[in-house]
């Protein structure tokens, strides 16, 4: 059996190839359409190539060919009335026979031994067809494993740049990212441990999109969830505490105008800022504004007193005096005055911190109202930066719930619940 392939532009032209060189009578054993590679594979065509086999013509068995063959036999004698022997012959089965002139004459064993030969000859021509069908048929399997094999080898070859292309186009996106969050002021540290903890995400094997994703919902997480006012109890009293000049009293009246004016609450309010009279005098004009009432408190014993006249009301949100926080002697007076509060009473406080001090300020700031008391955040003027990194740095570092933001002067507008993903977007690049 012959076997050989042959290629064309299309199926029937590469079948003619075979016919024209094996013969009609050639058999198709296999089709493969191979299809073009490379970059300018979509501008090309498709090739074929056909696997062809065709049987070797038989040999036909020539009886006289055989005779001749045969071993000679020992000279005859012929004599009337004489017995013949035949010769025996080892390659034939037919046995000896004497043959009596009465009996056919000698050519027609010769025809018998012929047939008898011819039979044999074609019995053992078709075990070695069969035989080799089978090996051809072997042979064929394994070169198209072959082909397969070679043809994976190749596909898995080529993918190999696309991944390392991916690997390289990953890395420079997370190397983007990185310059992104230090641009914004995230401290490196921070910076770094996210990174970190990401480490489980398949830089090189997931695509640009799956990391920016992994990466935002790590960031969100690292937030927390944002912390507002509980009323749950009346009456609340919320302690708004901070340096000098970060907006406290402003806040204060856009939180009481946001719970009396949208939240239909009742809202009082008390003064400890005694080191500033124009602080007082701020509060007392947006108290008079929502008509709620307002009283000063000039000492820790007189803060519970002051409650008890507005104890009916849902919210009491009391001002503290801004001070240094490295002023020891405002500090103690602040804690006094926090700590003086009943039991009975709902209690909370909140640190209020602009978002353009320097983070250096805002580590001593934060660690030092933490002496204080336990506090939840509250960020001011977001509309005097751009950089919100400070607001990641802070809450990593003490560890305390974010609250408020507030982006500008207007009252009750230009304050919000802190918004998590918003503020991971602008951290990430985004607006």
């Amino acid at each position: 059996m012959t076997i050989k392939k042959f290629q064309g532009r299309t199926e029937s032209e590469a079948s003619e190839k075979a016919k024209k060189e094996l013969g009609e009578n050639c058999v198709i054993m296999n089709v493969k359409e191979i299809k073009p590679k490379g970059f300018l594979s979509a501008f090309k065509s498709s090739t074929f190539e056909v696997t062809a086999a065709v049987e070797e013509k038989e040999k036909s068995f020539d009886p006289s060919t055989a005779f001749k063959n045969m071993p000679k036999a020992k000279s005859v004698n012929v004599v009337a009335n004489e017995k013949i022997e035949i010769p025996s012959f080892n390659t034939s089965p037919v046995k000896d026979r004497v043959i009596t002139p009465a009996e056919p004459k000698a050519d027609s064993a010769i025809s018998m031994f012929s047939r008898t030969k011819e039979k044999e000859e074609k019995e053992l021509e078709q075990k070695i067809s069969n035989l080799q069908s089978r090996i051809d048929d072997e042979i064929i399997k394994k070169e198209i494993e072959a082909e397969d094999k070679a043809e994976e080898q190749k596909s898995s070859e080529n993918r190999q740049p696309t991944k390392l292309k991916r690997k390289n186009e990953n890395f420079e996106f997370i190397k983007t990212l990185y310059e992104v969050l230090i641009e914004n002021e995230v401290d490196e540290k921070y910076v770094n441990q996210i990174m970190d903890e990401m480490e489980k995400v398949n830089w090189g094997g997931n695509n640009v999109d799956t990391i920016l994703s992994a990466v935002y919902q790590k960031m969100i997480l690292k937030f927390g969830q944002p912390k507002g006012i509980d009323i749950s109890k009346k009456p609340s009293i919320v302690f708004f505490i901070g340096p000098t000049g970060v907006g406290k009293t402003t806040t204060i009246a856009k939180i009481a105008s946001k719970y009396k004016i949208e939240k239909g609450k009742k809202v009082a309010f008390l003064a400890a800022d005694t080191y500033r009279i124009a602080a007082a005098e701020q509060l007392r004009t947006y108290a008079n504004i929502l008509d709620s009432p307002m009283k000063i408190v000039y000492s820790p014993e007189e803060l519970n007193g002051a409650i008890d006249e507005v104890k009916g009301y849902d919210l009491v949100l009391v001002d503290t005096a801004g001070l240094s926080h490295k002023n020891e002697t405002q500090r103690a007076d602040v804690k006094n005055l926090i700590d003086s509060v009943d039991e009975k009473y709902n209690k909370a406080v909140y640190l209020v911190i602009s978002a353009t001090t320097k983070y250096k300020d805002l580590l001593e700031i934060t660690d030092t109202y933490k002496e204080i008391s336990d506090y939840n955040l509250v960020f001011t003027k977001l509309d005097e930066t751009s950089c919100y990194g400070n607001l990641l740095n802070i809450k990593l570092h003490t560890g305390a719930a974010l609250s408020y933001v507030t982006t500008g002067q207007n009252v009750p507008d230009d304050i919000e619940v802190f918004d998590t993903q918003k503020i991971v977007k602008q951290l990430l690049g985004g607006r």
